[in-house]
């Protein structure tokens, strides 16, 4: 750990500053005048800030007065610190001396870079003999964007921040102007084919020499096509941007076998890239010399994949301003993240770790991302962040707007991957429907929210769109761009194009700009007025936007990925942190900005967890009892999914308790989240816009939608003439109060996909009841399909170990499997209930059986599994029991309802009428203090005949078709004789 030693540092600078003496300090006059005017100048403009100074401070320090770049410490005093960075690069970089500043984002390193290349030139030029000083300088970045905005540091550059910022003294600009400054980006440093020859050229030559044939560029060719004006020189200075993106990996890798999927894949590039930037620095300190290389990152910490523990600091770090101290000195926007919400069950807030609750439900990159799928079926949770933090950023538009900022404040969305970029884009902007089956043109869905809609509202496209959709790692990498990715971006590149065209009046200027040039000159100049980013206001990014993107309007940040550490998360908010403004108030301070975050777990004083090690827990076996219990056996249907007629020309509907709709925030999501920052004034982030929703639009959208996917066929149309229908049915479902709306949730949230969906399969139940129950026929609307590999399942099949310590020792004369394990003890309580009654014939608790319920919740298809099944002698003999299934629950949410629904209106009647496995019927037990009570009133139901309906509907049919074969029937199992035939 470095700190204790940038502790020791800064207390030497602390007290080499305080010297009143100037003849003291131990530096050149050149270095004591240039001190002298960043500490004292009035500048017209920002003077610099204290950071930025002590941050230059340290360099000149640790190399005029330290002596840190000689063989040895100008004084005894300072031997531990040169011993310790000689020792820190030794080990990680053997062939370069590095020192690394950590200055948060939006704490102004490229002033620090000026301030330090105006401090090297000035003395350079005074005293050429010494090592420690040049005027050849190599810029380095992670990306073109930062290496066009770079282009301040160079003295001849019209914006250059030493006479625009009035870093040096005016008489020293000719001096300055001496600098060689050179500036790329790390790619720049792969070596390059020298000649372009065919594979097929390729091999028939390498065949005909016998050996490899060499067409790269050595070294040195690559150095004078990157740095040709350095070259003269003896040595240069290195200066790193974004730094930590450069380092020589271990062999060891501390990641190595935790890491897979994405992850493995993230570790991969950034080690690629880490070894691409050093060995092009190794490359240069080898062919021509440095004097230093310094890094520049709010985060110089070792990246995944890198062989050290992620987050490690570097140990060359000498300097550290963090994001906590740009907070507290005002220099950057408060971030503000979630810190409660109103959804008390949950451990943290739920929009702070958004990812962990949707990813299973957003698309994977690969093959599969290549699937077409619905923007309007994202998440619930993620449909309600975006609703929240769109209300938000509506009343940030408007107030930017009435105080006269000219541009708008920008909303990013950081994804994880092109498919799931694609897919918020177009949720959030609008996009096109493909035409129908007949070739009707639709009309495009006009994007969620008007502030971000690329459409007009009479479907017209926008000139210029007001949402963009970015790739930002492919951007920076300067290669072309992926032929899926330029297909996306398509209609977009063109309307910028057009625009260049009016805005130069030249009709072939966006013929000599690149499709990729003309993305990053809009992602570049988004918040600029009179430029071609100035109208954007939401940006929706592949990977995390840009280091460097130095957009100083974004208001609001949502994180769509995995956040695996403090390094990115702290990386991703430092893209909002950049201030709107420099002005000072009346009290000669910034006035406070502020930045709201969701989906990015920041942690403001986050620290290392160890989990120490946990010793193996003891298990036990669970096992069918064979052949002793085998009388026991129960079997059971696999079913695998259902068939069901519903009627063409007329539908009604018949509601139970099962068809109500409670939305509450454990259903759609927070609908109150606090933002807060470390300091500062808090925030709550509400989806309020959507209480203006009309009923009437609800209503008829809820229709449609039951009509295009509960009565729509594959290969055929909606039964459209359905809808008058569905609609007068829906309006019912709303009146009679099956929705029932809790937590400051909306009636317009039920339009969200996933929810509406669950209205959909409440209201398909309702009418498959109503129809079933209203004629004869239609006991036979509804058959279970079975598993065709595997139809029936067993008991017998039972066998495994669990280390789980609740568990129920089962009576030899009641189940057939040894031990059941307990989920609760009410679980526990239902087998001694069920153990103790004469009419159960056998039981089995439901835990590596394999009764599993296809059920849907959401449109999302899911497994549910029932904790028991048990026969009940209901008076049909030993040979014919009831197979009741049974289900322990507490608490009753939302799933539960969608679980029982599909038992009682799918399950249950279509194993019935495959009358081939029994009768079947459904119960749930909620209440464990009366669960004894329950049991013996439902089996003394049972045993006296009171037939549910499915038996009685299915005698009826017998009878009608046959009805000796009825009355043979009835006698077999011995009816009561009060039953009317």
């Amino acid at each position: 750990d470095p700190t204790p030693r940038i502790n020791e540092i800064r207390r030497h600078v602390d007290l080499w500053r305080a010297i009143p003496d100037s003849r003291q300090w131990g530096v050149t006059p050149e270095t004591e005048r240039l001190l002298k005017h960043w500490r004292n100048h009035e500048f017209q403009g920002i003077r610099p800030f204290f950071c930025q100074i002590e941050a230059v401070e340290t360099i000149i320090w640790l190399t005029e007065v330290a002596g840190i770049l000689r063989a040895s410490p100008s004084r005894s005093e300072f031997r531990g610190t040169h011993d310790h960075i000689a020792g820190a690069n030794a080990q990680a970089n053997p062939e370069l001396l590095r020192l690394a500043l950590k200055l948060a984002t939006g704490a102004g390193k490229t002033t620090v870079m000026a301030m330090l290349i105006a401090w090297q030139v000035a003395n350079a030029a005074r005293h050429p003999q010494r090592q420690d000083f040049t005027k050849g300088f190599l810029i380095v970045t992670p990306g073109i964007t930062i290496r066009d905005r770079l282009r301040v540091l160079l003295p001849n550059d019209p914006e250059n921040y030493y006479e625009h910022r009035d870093l040096v003294p005016k008489d020293m600009l000719g001096v300055i102007r001496q600098a060689q400054v050179v500036i790329t980006n790390y790619h720049a440093f792969k070596l390059r084919e020298r000649e372009s020859i065919s594979s097929g050229a390729r091999r028939l030559i390498q065949g005909y020499r016998g050996k490899e044939l060499d067409t790269l560029e050595t070294e040195g060719q690559m150095l004078r096509r990157v740095m040709p004006n350095l070259m003269r020189l003896k040595k240069v200075m290195v200066l790193n941007d974004e730094g930590h993106h450069c380092y020589r990996e271990k062999s060891y890798d501390a990641d190595e076998g935790r890491l897979t999927g994405d992850d493995r894949d993230e570790a991969k590039k950034n080690t690629e890239a880490a070894r691409l930037w050093i060995t092009g620095i190794e490359t240069v300190k080898r062919v021509m010399g440095t004097v230093a290389v310094i890094d520049l990152s709010a985060t110089p910490f070792f990246l995944r994949g890198s062989g050290y523990v992620e987050g490690t600091l570097f140990p060359w770090t000498v300097c550290d301003f963090s994001l906590m101290d740009a907070i507290e000195s005002g220099i950057v926007k408060i971030p503000r993240v979630p810190v409660s919400d109103n959804l008390p069950a949950s451990e943290s807030p739920v929009f702070r770790r958004l990812w962990e609750r949707i990813r299973n439900r957003m698309p994977r990159s690969g093959r599969r991302s290549r699937q077409v799928r619905d923007p309007l079926d994202l998440p619930t949770e993620l449909q309600s962040a975006l609703d929240a933090m769109y209300a938000h950023y509506e009343q940030t538009f408007h107030s930017w707007e009435d105080t006269g900022i000219e541009t708008p404040p920008v909303f990013i969305v950081v994804c994880n991957n092109t498919a799931t970029s694609k897919l918020i884009y177009d949720y959030v902007s609008g996009f096109e429907y493909p035409e129908d089956e007949d070739g009707t043109p639709r009309s495009p869905f006009l994007g969620r929210f008007d502030l971000f809609s690329n459409y007009r509202e009479d479907g017209t496209r926008r000139s210029l769109p007001r949402t963009l959709l970015i790739d930002s790692e492919q951007l920076e990498s300067g290669e072309a761009l992926p032929k899926g990715f330029r297909e996306m971006s398509a209609d977009v590149i063109e309307r910028f194009q057009r625009e260049m065209r009016q805005r130069t009046g030249d009709a072939r200027a966006a013929d000599n700009i690149s499709d990729e040039a003309l993305l990053r000159e809009v992602m570049n100049t988004v918040g600029k007025k009179g430029q071609l980013g100035a109208d954007i206001r939401c940006v929706v990014s592949v990977s995390m936007i840009t280091e460097g993107w130095d957009a100083n309007t974004v208001t609001h940040i949502l994180g769509v990925r995995a956040f695996g550490t403090q390094l990115l998360c702290e990386q991703v908010v430092g893209r909002a942190l950049r201030r709107q403004s420099y002005d000072l108030n009346e009290d000669n301070r910034f006035d406070v900005e502020y930045a709201d975050v969701l989906g990015v777990p920041f942690d403001f004083t986050a620290k290392p967890v160890v989990t120490p090690p946990t010793p193996p827990k003891p298990t036990v076996r669970v096992h069918a009892v064979s052949p002793e219990r085998d009388r026991l056996e129960i079997e059971f249907p696999r079913v695998a999914g259902y068939r069901v007629d519903l009627p063409d020309e007329r539908i009604v509907a018949e509601f139970n308790e099962d068809s109500a709709l409670e939305l509450n925030p454990n259903l759609v999501g927070p609908s109150i989240t606090n933002n807060q920052g470390i300091i500062g004034e808090g925030i709550e982030l509400t989806p309020e816009h959507l209480e203006n929703t009309r009923v009437q639009t609800i209503e008829f959208e809820l229709a449609r939608h039951v009509i295009e996917t509960q009565f729509h066929e594959t290969g055929q149309p909606p039964k459209a003439h359905l809808f008058p229908q569905a609609r007068k049915i829906v309006r019912r479902w709303l009146d009679e109060g099956y929705l029932k709306c809790v937590g400051n949730t909306y009636p317009a949230q039920t339009l969200y996909r996933e929810i509406a969906d669950m209205v959909g399969e409440r209201i398909k139940a309702a009418i498959s009841d109503a129809m079933r129950r209203e004629d004869s026929a239609g006991s036979d609307r509804i058959k279970a399909t079975l598993d065709p590999y595997n139809p029936v399942g067993s008991t017998g099949v039972v066998n495994f170990t669990t280390s789980r310590t609740n568990l129920w020792h089962t009576g030899q004369d009641r189940c057939h499997v040894n031990t059941v394990v307990c989920d609760s003890n009410w679980e526990a309580e239902f087998c001694r209930v069920v153990e103790r009654h004469p009419k159960v014939l056998a039981y089995v608790k439901n835990h590596g059986l394999g009764l599993e319920v296809p059920y849907t919740l959401g449109a999302v298809t899911r497994t549910y599994i029932p904790d028991f099944i048990i026969l009940i002698d209901d008076g049909y003999g030993p040979d014919d029991p009831l197979n009741l299934v049974v289900e322990v629950k507490g608490y009753r949410g939302e799933d539960a309802r969608a679980k029982a629904s599909t038992m009682r209106s799918y399950w249950i009647p279509g194993v019935n009428n495959l009358k081939t496995y029994g009768y079947w019927a459904f119960e749930e037990f909620t209440a464990p203090f009366e669960m004894q009570d329950n049991f013996d009133t439902l089996v003394a139901r049972l045993v006296n005949h009171q037939l549910d309906d499915y038996k009685r509907l299915n005698f009826k049919e017998m009878l009608a078709a046959s009805p000796l074969e009825g009355i043979e029937f009835a006698r077999a199992r011995d009816f009561p004789k009060d039953i009317e035939f």
